[in-house]
């Protein structure tokens, strides 16, 4: 799936995070959740799996633009 796939419901282009680097929560066509982060060794995920960290602020951003 490519990017351009995807809604981006974060990072609206202002302050520090104006490129597709920082952590952004996405949506897909089908209503799934896609979530970009930094890479996280929390715990060992399962394959096919991975964990990702994101600020408190950009996951209420995208509850906020979802409605929820």
């Amino acid at each position: 799936m490519a990017r351009e796939e995807l809604t981006r419901l974060t990072g609206n282009g202002n302050g520090e995070c104006n490129q597709n680097d920082c952590p952004n929560v996405y949506r897909t066509a089908s209503g799934s959740i896609v979530v970009q982060g930094d890479v996280s060794d929390a715990f060992e995920p399962p394959q096919g799996e991975a964990l990702v960290e994101i600020p408190e602020s950009v996951l209420r951003e995208a509850v906020r633009v979802l409605g929820w």
